[in-house]
């Protein structure tokens, strides 16, 4: 009976103990977690840069703005570093490019194994696009950037808007879409396509903050030769209104086809002059521009 209290105090130490090191083990993964998680913020808080990320349309691979941005680094007299990301089917991304020196605005493409076209896998490919940005923003610590889709790609972009970019950490200044079937290859506008009734019901998820150019292209003023005008016309029901400042934007003559959109000249003019950052706003090159508050 004398060695009970010396017991109580031996099990009472070693709750103590057990205690202590349990927390041990509970703060010292969270204090790191802590400065690691705070590093990062602060890294991205100050970070200088704001890359271009593009997006091919249907059947493009991760190749398919290379001369669009040979072009580009030619007209704007300094090179741009490219990088482009594959995403694959399970979900695995390559990567390929590097980041140069001192280079605050690269250009970045991301394809997808799975590049053909319709609704579903307009649906799969922003979900696709959604892993690779993250991998994107994991490494590059950007805290903003400016979108630009080509055709369908265009369409990724607005469904990821929708449905995948919830990030109170990164901002997208500007959006670009060419040539953009939001109503696919209905030319009634009348006659909603599932995917332009979808994007129209949740366009209140939109980036509030982006400005926003709806270029088309066009043959005939009917037709860029694929994608009726009507059809990327249908844009302005989805982001007029949801977003910062909107501009239907159409370019005609040589290389306004659907296909050759993203190597004609006044593209180029149009990219440079409206989503780069160093450069100020004109009109020259400009076929005609309507901007929407």
């Amino acid at each position: 009976m004398r060695n009970q209290p010396n017991w109580r105090r031996r099990r009472s130490l070693l709750v103590l103990i057990l205690g202590l090191i349990f927390l041990g083990c509970l703060v010292g993964p969270s204090y790191h977690w802590t400065r690691a998680n705070v590093a990062a913020m602060t890294g991205r808080h100050d970070s200088q840069m704001s890359p271009i990320i593009m997006i091919p349309g249907s059947s493009a691979t991760q190749n398919r703005f290379d001369t669009l941005v040979n072009q580009l680094n030619k007209a704007d007299h300094r090179r741009h570093s490219l990088i482009k990301l594959t995403v694959n089917t399970d979900d695995s991304i390559k990567m390929t490019g590097t980041l140069r020196a001192r280079d605050n605005e690269p250009i970045i493409v991301v394809g997808f194994q799975n590049n053909r076209d319709g609704y579903d896998n307009i649906k799969k490919q922003a979900r696709w696009f959604s892993l690779a940005f993250k991998k994107l923003a994991a490494k590059y610590q950007f805290n903003n950037f400016k979108a630009i889709g080509h055709s369908n790609g265009g369409l990724i972009y607005t469904y990821y808007f929708e449905h995948y970019f919830n990030r109170d950490d990164i901002t997208v200044k500007r959006i670009m879409t060419i040539g953009s079937p939001y109503n696919f290859s209905e030319a009634n506008l009348n006659h909603k396509t599932q995917m332009l009734a979808d994007f129209i019901k949740y366009r209140d998820r939109l980036p509030k903050s982006a400005t926003m150019y709806s270029v088309a292209g066009t043959e005939n003023y009917d037709s860029d030769g694929l994608v009726p005008a009507r059809s990327v016309e249908a844009g302005k029901y989805v982001y007029q209104g949801q977003v910062k400042h909107f501009t239907e934007i159409t370019v005609t003559g040589n290389n306004a086809q659907h296909s050759d959109l993203p190597q004609n000249a006044q593209i180029v003019t149009l990219i440079r002059t409206y989503m780069l950052d160093k450069n100020k706003p004109t009109n020259k090159g400009l076929i005609s521009a309507n901007p929407t508050p």
